[in-house]
């Protein structure tokens, strides 16, 4: 059966899917995406992330891209830095108007790309998020560990999508590119989204998934364990980035407020002529002031400082081994050319 028709305004399309240890399944992935977009109306390209890997997806990518034009582009990490970090490389290397991410296991289907974008484009969105409604996946080891991230970050950060951890995303391309990715972050970008545009202005569409026929899952149970770590940060982030002294000086205040009561307790005792200096008390309240004032200063400092390594002085959270040689003008697979060389 044929796919259906979905109208798309005027645009160019950047395809991201981040990979590590695929060898398997790199170039059938890129041949899904080939085929799936093949009479795309508009230019497109397909940006590849190999984060660091050891099989030889490397290899593999690169030989299937050559084959197939220049609108391939393979990026190709010094090391391993991980899922988030990958994906923001696939971001900063993408040109496209609207951005496309999407996994390298071949579970997201690239026959649903049009349908998100063309929701995208003509309900005037920022983001539509792929909903795997029939998830076809271990319920142990993949849905269950889901099931609690899903549960946490909606509690975190007030979105009621139903599942934030879907890769299959299509987002306006301006919009995106204002978000910096660290960490596991890039399971919360909804939520990151909803710090420089409207809550409004992103929705969810179910999306066909399949399971994984080849290579094995870099995903567990252990993941729950790093998404709730971030989840702080994100709390933090979305309710304090503007104002961190809040958040910080909050806790301070509150022991600095203990231990200024047991320290003003003690000296009562001193001057009703008690000896207060051997007990207990006098250093736990001196400890707890000393360290209201060390979360109201040393906290606020690394955040700050963190944020501004990251965010002004350009730094990346990987390291590419290659640059991109293509001007913004090459490497689009664009459908009028596609027809003329047949």
């Amino acid at each position: 059966m044929s796919e259906p028709t979905f109208l798309l305004p005027p645009h160019r399309l950047s395809v991201v899917v981040p990979m590590y240890n695929e060898k398997d399944n790199a170039k059938l992935q890129i041949d899904a995406v080939q085929e799936a977009l093949q009479d795309y109306p508009q230019p497109w390209e397909l940006i590849v992330v190999d984060d660091g890997s050891t099989d030889g997806t490397p290899r593999a990518l690169r030989q299937r891209a050559a084959e197939l034009g220049n609108h391939v582009h393979v990026v190709e990490l010094r090391r391993n830095f991980r899922q988030t970090a990958a994906m923001q490389a696939g971001i900063d290397t993408a040109r496209g108007d609207v951005i496309v991410t999407m996994d390298g296991d071949l579970q997201n289907d690239p026959r649903d790309i049009p349908k998100l974008v063309s929701r995208l484009l003509n309900e005037d969105l920022d983001m539509v998020a792929g909903w795997r409604q029939k998830r076809q996946d271990g319920f142990l080891l993949r849905k269950l560990p889901s099931m609690i991230a899903n549960r946490l970050i909606r509690k975190v950060s007030g979105l009621e999508f139903k599942d934030l951890g879907c890769s299959l995303k299509a987002f306006r391309g301006d919009v995106l590119r204002q978000v910096r990715l660290y960490g596991e972050m890039h399971r919360f970008i909804p939520a990151w989204l909803a710090t420089v545009t409207s809550p409004g202005r992103m929705a969810e569409e179910p999306v066909r998934h399949h399971a994984r026929r080849m290579g094995e899952s870099k995903y567990g149970i252990s993941r729950t364990f790093r998404v709730i770590v971030d989840l702080l940060a994100m709390h933090y982030f979305l309710r304090f980035g503007t104002r961190p002294g809040h958040f910080f000086g909050g806790f301070g205040l509150i022991l600095s407020a203990i231990g200024g009561l047991m320290l003003a307790y003690l000296g009562v005792l001193k001057l009703l002529g008690e000896d207060v200096g051997g007990r207990p008390l006098l250093w736990l309240g001196f400890f707890s002031v000393l360290a209201g004032v060390q979360m109201l200063t040393t906290g606020v400092l690394a955040e700050i400082l963190m944020r501004s390594y990251f965010d002004q002085s350009g730094a990346r959270s990987y390291q590419v081994m290659r640059p991109d040689p293509r001007s913004t003008e090459e490497g689009w697979h664009d459908q009028d050319a596609a027809d003329a060389a047949v």
